[in-house]
């Protein structure tokens, strides 16, 4: 699963991926991150479900950390796709690449939902829900 993690001012400096990883025994993932005195912004994968899942994800908000799930990632119309390649290039995480066949190949667990790639597409086969 993946969710956004937005640290205020006032825990932005505190360990707490950290502590929830050493707490939990999940090993939490970073995909992208924004971080600076005053913010921080992570993209993490959080390979765990059910009860696990909901551990990890109080302990963040318990520690003031806003959490976003990402219940999906893009959606490709491979009726519109042309297999031009406007989105593999823009793609920070090289989530959309060719195949050696020059098909298009989208590696969903890669993806950070950026949403580079929607505005990318010439044809609007790629969409965010």
């Amino acid at each position: 699963m993946r969710a956004k993690l937005i640290y205020s001012h006032g825990v932005v400096e505190k360990p707490i991926l950290a502590s929830v990883v050493l707490r939990t025994g999940v090993p939490i993932n970073i995909l992208e991150a924004r971080v600076n005195a005053q913010k921080g912004e992570l993209i993490v994968s959080i390979p765990a479900t059910g009860e696990k899942l909901r551990e990890v994800l109080n302990l963040f908000r318990e520690a003031g950390v806003q959490v976003q799930e990402f219940a999906e990632t893009l959606r490709i119309d491979w009726g519109k796709c042309m297999a031009c390649g406007a989105c593999i290039s823009p793609c920070p995480t090289k989530a959309l690449r060719f195949r050696e066949d020059w098909s298009l190949e989208f590696d969903e667990e890669r993806c950070v939902a950026c949403k580079i790639c929607v505005t990318a597409c010439p044809v609007k086969a790629i969409t965010m829900p």
